[in-house]
This record gives structure tokens, C-alpha cells and sequence, in this order.
């Protein structure tokens, strides 16, 4: 037998040739998957940015990508331009502040006295939970930007805050005082216009740093805002509305006295003026009744039957007098009457 037939037909020879096949498949099928390692499907709600060499050489969006295997290509998959992703901004935020500053020793610094709270226009301390929510504009800068993107966005948040907080009262960004709380009350539509100043100010910032040519590729779209006071200052707020909420009632009790004690006297008041009325009515009725007689007469012109009556009732009514004075109309003289009664005398 020919030997290089009989070492063909060797078993170590066919083991070893089948040994380089699979070896030269598995090469083969490699290849394939890195030369169409690239090859993706981009979903509705994505879209891709594909970068050569470390350039952005172009952007695709949904449907089917075709790009060249990396070290070529490398391919970034973003969200859509109409997908609003959310941030929690915790730069703002106390207990996640304070412990970065906190010694090994267990000690906490001076300088986190104040950590985690912003100055209000009137001298007030808040604290302020952010949720920002943003949709990629600039896909190209966003990919540019990488991990730069979020930092950026917590420090523009944090400065807007700072702002926004202290060009405000304290009323104007938290419910402080309970009784300024109703909707017709411009403190309350400020308080309600803080989301939106936040976010305004935010995007004035991210247009200010795309004018400058450091474009993050993002825009806020809302601002969740939630607020609070201090621990040690929620008690003190608390004894002042406690406080407010009692001298509410005490003044609502005192107008309802006040209305009662009014009330009443106006009452008392009718009803002494009724009475008064009623007894002059009478009186009125009983002299004009005692009178008749004396009026009829003189009406009718008769001296005589005047006379005549003075003579009979003068005597019975000065015997009820203390004093009489008679005085001569056609004479500057007096003539004083002593009564019954004490004495007197008047000129």
C-alpha cells in the first residue's frame, strides 16, 4: 500500500483533519458574527447614532441598522426624540449630602450644618425634592457628551434652585402659612408657577451652554418639585399655626359675642323706644282730652266761660304745685305765691 494513502487512512490523521475543519467552521462562523455584529434591529422608540473611529459618522432610527463591526463602527442606542426620560436630582438633597462629608471618625463637619437647604428671599430655609424629566434633542451631542451629560444636568438644577428660591418667600414655595392658601391669592399662583420657573431655568442654562458650543443634546421637558421645611423648624411653624388657628377662634368667638351683645341692645333699644312712644301717645291723648274743654272755648270766643273754668280748676291744680310764680305779661314787676309746699322764690 502506497504510505501516503496508509497515512491518510491513519486514524489520527482523520482526527486531526476533522479537528481543522471544525476549527476552520468556528473561524468562519466568528467572522460572520463579528462582520455582522452591527447588524440590528432599531426598535420604534430608539434610534442610533453610529460613530467610525471615534467619529460621529451618522444617525439612524427605527428599522433595520447596517454598520461595520467594531473597532470600525461602534453603535449607540438611544431613546427617541419623543420618549421623556427621568432624572432624580439628588445633589439637592440633605441625607445624601451629608454623609459624603462625614469624617471617619463619624463626626460630622461644620460645613454640613447647612447642607441641603437653600435660602428663601425672606431669609427662610426649604429643601427641595427635584424629578426632572427630559427628552434627548441633539442625539449627536448627547453621545458627545456621555457620561457628562447627568453631572451637568444636577449642577444646572441645583443653580436654578438657588436662584429661583432666593428671588422668593418661603409662601411662595411651600404652604408656610395655611391661611394664604386660597386660589385668588397671587402668593398661591407663584407657588404654583415654581415648576415651571424651575424648568425655565433649566433650559436657559442648557441654551446657554449650546451657545457656548458645550451643547448637553437635552431638553427639560417638566419639573416635579416637592418641598420642605428643616426637622427643627417644623415644630416652630407648627406652635404658629397652632397659635394663628387659636387666636382664629378666639377672635370668631368675641364677634359672635359682640354680635349677640348687639343684638341685644338694639332689642332693649326698640323696645324702650316703643314703650317711649306708647307713653307719650298717651299722654298726648289724656291732655289733649283734659284740654278739650279749654280749647273748645277759646276757640268758640269766650272770655267769660274762660275765666270761669280758671277759677274753678286753678285752686286744684296749684295745690299740687310747690311753687307758683305768677308774672304780668304787660308789667315788669313779679309777684311770687308761696304754695303749700317749701317755700321758694324765683326772680
Amino acid at each position: 500500500m502506497n504510505p501516503l494513502a496508509r497515512f491518510q487512512n491513519n486514524a489520527w490523521f482523520q482526527a486531526g483533519r476533522m479537528a481543522y475543519l471544525a476549527l476552520f467552521a468556528m473561524t468562519l462562523i466568528a467572522a460572520a458574527s463579528w462582520l455582522f455584529s452591527n447588524v440590528r434591529q432599531i426598535e420604534p422608540d430608539k434610534r442610533a447614532v453610529v460613530m467610525r473611529f471615534g467619529v460621529v459618522s451618522r444617525t439612524a432610527g427605527a428599522g433595520l441598522l447596517l454598520a461595520w463591526p467594531e473597532p470600525l463602527e461602534q453603535v449607540e442606542i438611544l431613546p427617541a426624540a419623543d420618549r421623556v426620560i427621568e432624572h432624580h436630582v439628588t445633589a439637592l438633597l440633605r441625607k445624601d449630602i451629608v454623609p459624603a462629608w462625614t469624617n471617619t471618625g463619624g463626626e460630622k463637619s461644620d460645613a454640613v450644618a447647612g447642607a441641603g437647604y437653600l435660602l428663601t428671599g425672606d431669609s427662610g430655609v426649604v429643601q427641595l425634592d427635584v424629578q426632572v424629566y427630559y427628552v434627548i434633542t441633539d442625539p449627536v451631542a448627547f453621545v458627545l457628551q456621555g457620561e457628562h451629560v447627568i453631572p451637568a444636568l444636577d449642577r444646572l438644577t441645583e443653580h436654578a434652585a438657588v436662584a429661583i428660591c432666593a428671588s422668593r418667600d418661603l409662601d411662595t414655595i411651600l404652604v408656610a402659612r395655611p391661611e394664604m392658601v386660597g386660589n385668588g391669592n397671587p402668593v398661591a399662583e407663584r407657588r404654583e408657577r415654581l415648576r415651571g420657573d424651575l424648568r425655565q431655568g433649566i433650559n436657559q442654562q442648557l441654551a446657554a451652554l449650546s451657545a457656548a458650543g458645550s451643547s448637553a443634546g437635552i431638553a427639560v421637558m417638566r419639573v416635579d418639585v416637592q418641598s420642605s421645611l428643616p426637622p427643627a423648624a417644623v415644630d416652630a411653624f407648627n406652635g404658629v399655626l397652632t397659635a394663628s388657628q387659636q387666636a382664629e377662634q378666639n377672635i370668631a368667638s368675641a364677634s359672635n359675642e359682640a354680635a349677640r351683645v348687639h343684638q341685644d341692645a338694639v332689642q332693649s333699644a326698640d323696645r324702650a323706644l316703643q314703650v317711649s312712644q306708647a307713653k307719650a301717645s298717651e299722654q298726648i291723648a289724656r291732655a289733649s282730652t283734659d284740654t278739650a274743654t279749654v280749647v273748645q272755648l277759646a276757640d268758640d270766643h269766650s272770655p267769660e266761660l274762660l275765666w270761669r273754668l280758671w277759677r274753678e280748676r286753678m285752686p286744684a291744680i296749684l295745690a299740687h304745685a310747690g311753687s307758683v310764680t305768677a308774672v304780668d305779661p304787660r308789667d315788669d314787676a313779679h309777684l311770687v305765691l308761696p304754695g303749700p309746699g317749701r317755700p321758694s322764690s324765683q326772680p
